[in-house]
């Protein structure tokens, strides 16, 4: 009975203990908070079909990217002998039958030689491997060649003619600057469009560089009328096959004339068949191609309408940005730039240009907030206050003052800015390039290369890079405050002092404002080679002593390249010097003759044609940079 009514009185008070620690364990239990986005993380939530997919693994991109096959390809080219017998089992008889079936479904004339036979056996022998690694990427590129070879009515075997070229690789160099899949000189490159400049390098854009290749082509086959000696022409110069059809008594046939090409031409279009044959019987020679991880129909190529660095869109896409690199190798310092007038293109897999396309507006708008972000340098020597006056024009205000007050007691604080150049420096680290270094301080590529000595693009891990900036910085000027004189008579004296005051502050005035105009009508000349202070003063009018002045200079020493501030002489004509006159007189006398360049011609027997014209003479009036000319082109001479 005692236990039954301590039971009950016991209950009540547990459940009640319960409730309370249930109360007090909910009112300490940790409050969930949702971490903030980031800009980029709110962008890409809003994405519409967004799918984080690579379509290229790493191994397939360092096999594109590959420099060992194309320096393995162009030693063999170099070296190569036909005449050099190779122990390899393959029969002649078998050889010369295959030969035949290519030759029949081929416009080249393949027929059997022996040094053909000795080039196709080294090869076998030594490079099989290779050509496993090369069909891979053939899968890639292939594609993309055959749709602009047939374009231009190019055979189609031609795609050959890159595997020789680079190996295919489009970063491909070689040791005289040739550049990209088709290995095009930057002359010739120019002469068919492809654009070379600080920030792209279309002879590394694959389909811009082939179609260049499929028009370079077709023209020499208008020329020569042989795809066997086109293919001669493309690698020793129209020039050197029309000197070889000479010295071989006027034979066409490549075989009849090999010996008087060039040592590498002459392994050249053997080396091409060679290839021709390995990929036609690859099987027969156990040679088993490895897959390509991507084909070029899967991917596709957008418009992009503002400047994009390849780490803004691998961000925004999850995409490697090693990947973008090997997609777009035409980009020189991975970024797309944005020009009027010029269109640029970025190729990525099918489905992240699905995703791109549905979402630009958001993508560049993201692009813009980063450029936001970028420290801006200051142009302009006035800065605006918050009342919508300049800074100078806040301070001289303040200058305005009474001519019968006292100004000798109180101290006014005036703030102002000025623009001062600061030096920095910035420690290269991994994944850094000078087009995004460049964009991190607000300078161009072009100062970075000039403020270190570098003579290219590449800068090391760990190097430090010197980076100047203009930055505006607040200063501070302490004048005299105004405070109010004693009462004192109006005198005459006191009159004059005052009238004397304000035209002493009226002429600092006015020197300003000439200071000002000065500053309007000054101009900056380039030092040129062979200039000095006394030439350069003569031709604007002007003295040294002004000169040194203006720039801050202690001696008339000056360098060349260097910029000079001017304000020229409108009242003195500029002055020519006896040399410039000298150079126009020359200049005037040399009449200028439009020579057309003929069948066998070459610079050297051109320039032998008129006295004292020398072939650099003829390059410089023709601004080409080697000695490779076709008939049919214009050439200036001045004589």
């Amino acid at each position: 009975m005692n236990k039954t009514k301590i039971a009950l009185f016991l209950v009540p008070f547990f459940s009640l203990n319960i409730l309370a620690q249930d109360a007090v364990s909910q009112e300490t239990a940790p409050q969930i908070t949702t971490p903030k986005l980031s800009v980029l993380d709110s962008i890409k939530s809003t994405f519409v079909d967004h799918e984080i997919a690579s379509c290229v693994d790493k191994e397939w991109m360092d096999e594109l990217t590959n420099q060992d096959l194309f320096k393995e390809m162009e030693f063999d080219i170099a070296h190569i002998n036909p005449d050099e017998k190779v122990d390899y089992d393959l029969s002649t008889d078998l050889l010369k039958a295959r030969l035949k079936e290519m030759d029949a479904k081929s416009p080249f004339n393949i027929e059997y030689n022996q040094g053909l036979e000795n080039i196709i056996k080294s090869f076998l022998k030594n490079r099989k491997r290779s050509y496993e690694r090369l069909m891979a990427i053939s899968e890639y590129y292939f594609p993309m060649f055959e749709a602009a070879l047939a374009k231009y009515d190019v055979p189609l075997e031609i795609k050959y003619l890159a595997v020789v070229e680079s190996a295919l690789n489009p970063h491909a160099k070689s040791r005289v600057g040739a550049t990209g899949l088709w290995q095009f000189m930057f002359a010739t490159g120019k002469q068919y469009n492809l654009d070379v400049s600080s920030y792209i390098d279309e002879r590394s854009d694959p389909l811009k560089a082939t179609e260049a290749a499929c028009q370079y082509l077709s023209n020499m086959y208008k020329i020569f009328g042989d795809w066997d000696l086109v293919l001669a022409s493309y690698n020793a110069g129209p020039g050197n096959v029309s000197k070889a059809i000479r010295r071989s008594g006027g034979q066409q046939n490549y075989w009849n004339i090999r010996k008087n090409l060039p040592k590498e031409t002459q392994g050249y279009v053997p080396a091409f068949l060679a290839t021709m044959y390995i990929y036609e019987y690859h099987k027969e020679h156990g040679i088993e191609p490895k897959r390509a991880a991507i084909s070029y129909f899967a991917t596709d190529t957008v418009m992009v309408k503002r400047e994009m660095s390849f780490k803004q869109i691998s961000d925004l896409l999850d995409i490697p940005e090693a990947q973008i690199k090997l997609l777009n190798p035409g980009y020189k310092l991975d970024v797309i730039p944005s020009v009027k007038g010029k269109n640029h293109y970025l190729r990525l897999p099918v489905p992240k240009i699905a995703v791109f396309t549905s979402n630009e507006d958001k993508i560049y708008a993201y692009a813009q907030i980063e450029e936001d972000k970028r420290e801006k340098p200051y142009f302009s020597r006035k800065a605006t206050s918050p009342t919508g006056n300049t800074t100078e024009t806040a301070i001289a205000s303040t200058e305005a003052r009474s001519p019968y007050v006292d100004y000798s007691e109180e101290p006014e604080i005036v703030r102002g800015s000025k623009i001062v150049t600061k030096t920095k420096y910035h420690t290269v680290r991994k994944g850094d390039n000078i087009g995004e270094i460049s964009q991190k301080y607000g300078v161009t590529v072009s100062e970075i290369k000039k403020w270190n000595r570098l003579k290219n693009n590449n800068v090391m891990l760990g190097a430090k890079l010197k980076i100047q900036t203009n930055e505006r910085v607040a200063t501070t000027v302490v004048k005299k405050t105004p405070k109010p004189a004693a009462k004192t008579k109006d005198t005459t004296e006191t009159a004059i002092a005052a009238v004397e005051k304000q035209e002493a502050k009226t002429k600092e005035v006015a020197a300003d404002d000439t200071e000002n105009k000065e500053d309007e009508k000054s101009e900056f000349y380039v030092v040129q080679k062979g200039d000095n202070l006394n030439s350069i003063a003569r031709k604007y009018g002007v003295t040294v002593a002004e000169i040194k002045e203006w720039n801050s200079l202690e001696d008339t020493n000056v360098l060349s390249g260097s910029k000079l501030k001017l304000i020229p002489n409108e009242n003195v004509p500029v002055i020519e010097t006896k040399a410039e006159k000298a150079q126009q007189q020359i200049a005037s006398s040399a009449k200028v003759h439009q020579y057309l360049v003929q069948k066998g011609d070459s610079l050297f027997s051109i320039a032998k044609k008129y006295p004292g014209v020398t072939v650099e003479n003829i390059k410089k009036w023709n601004d080409i940079s080697s000695e490779n000319i076709k008939p049919g082109m214009k050439l200036k001479i001045q004589g």
